[in-house]
């Protein structure tokens, strides 16, 4: 069994920023990529950014500069920092996380993601 809690959404003004946080816990074995992805009213869900576990970061065209991931291995977390937040950026953020867990037969890899966290930018 595996839980994400995310934290760190919230109400913010244009210009300004946020970090959110997403913490894996349970029968986790090792955790491979971890990502950032959002869901706008009315749009499909998108990437907003990954990181391997060594450490690549990737991030969506627009969002570049602004965000920037990172992890902490040891807690199993994952964070996203959010500068110079835009209206455009509101949004449910989920992150996504693929995690190694020992099952009865060996080693499985399986994908899991957080319940969401809102995102609302003001002009």
């Amino acid at each position: 069994q595996v839980q994400l809690v995310e934290s760190g959404g919230g109400l913010v003004q244009a210009g300004g920023s946020l970090r959110l946080s997403c913490a894996a816990s349970g029968s986790i074995f090792s955790i491979n990529d971890m990502a950032w992805y959002r869901q706008a009213p009315g749009k499909q869900r998108e990437v907003v950014a990954t990181i391997t576990r060594g450490g690549t970061t990737n991030y969506a065209d627009s969002v570049k500069g602004r965000f920037t991931i990172s992890r902490d291995n040891a807690k199993n977390t994952v964070y996203l920092q959010m500068n110079s937040l835009k209206p455009e950026d509101t949004a449910v953020y989920y992150c996504n996380v693929e995690i190694i867990v020992v099952v009865t037969t060996g080693f499985d890899t399986m994908d899991y993601w957080g319940k969401g966290t809102l995102v609302t930018v003001s002009s």
